[in-house]
């Protein structure tokens, strides 16, 4: 985790360089926030609120797990000003959740989606297709389930295996067997029109390319342009 200091220099180096006019946002994303230690919260969101009290930043957004989201948990983070919520949900399929370890349910992620939306923060969702169990007629309706709970936006990330990880054990076993680039390509196509006839905005369409990521990298249906494949699929 970043210290205090860094967070504060991060900010600071992108404030002194920041030429659009645009909303600006501090953004703890790469966990779940809620799930850290109450202190750890608070020391964080201590840091970048002053930013927003000072009126230097419109907000702050932060992603977490649908179990680790109450009534509470959301007062407590709107009142250190943190204006958007987002929730890995990654599968609404029970079976999928379950083979993947993700220690949540569907349950969840409907609740949780209600209380951060009756807060009036802005809510958004991250699905994963081709998780251990996920099918095709799966990843669909779990996108279709997602869609229904009327996100302001989604973000798809088309599952890697990533080297030391859970899912990298299950791989190396035998257990797993990541989707094809094809395939993955034709369900997210498909999970693209789902989300475009509810108005949903798709902000990120596969993972964002990076030096680490490529070195990590075991296996899966990677490209550096992977939205780029989706809509050339859709003629776009």
């Amino acid at each position: 985790m970043p210290s205090l200091c860094e967070v504060t220099d991060t900010i600071e180096s992108y404030l002194s360089t920041w030429i659009h006019n645009g909303i600006k946002e501090v953004a703890f994303y790469g966990g779940s926030f809620t799930a850290l230690k109450k202190q750890v919260q608070v020391d964080y969101l201590k840091t970048a609120y002053r930013y927003v009290k000072d009126g230097d930043l419109d907000g702050i957004r932060l992603s977490t797990r649908p179990d680790c989201i109450t009534e509470e948990i959301v007062e407590f983070l709107k009142s250190y000003g943190v204006s958007t919520v987002e929730l890995g949900v990654q599968s609404m399929d029970e079976e999928v959740l379950k083979s993947s370890g993700r220690g949540h349910s569907g349950e969840d992620v409907i609740k949780a989606s209600k209380i951060i939306k009756d807060s009036g923060l802005t809510l958004g969702l991250q699905i994963m297709p081709g998780l251990p169990a996920d099918t095709e007629e799966r990843a669909l309706a779990t996108a279709k389930s997602v869609a229904s709970m009327e996100p302001s936006f989604v973000r798809v990330y088309p599952t890697l295996v990533i080297k030391d990880t859970p899912l990298h054990k299950l791989y190396e076993r035998g257990d797993y067997k990541p989707w094809s680039l094809k395939d993955m390509v034709r369900v997210c196509k498909e999970i693209k029109n789902i989300f475009e006839e509810k108005d949903i905005k798709i902000v990120r369409m596969g993972l964002q390319p990076t030096v680490e990521l490529e070195e990590t990298l075991v296996d899966g249906p990677y490209h550096p342009a992977f939205r780029s494949l989706v809509n050339n699929e859709l003629g776009l």
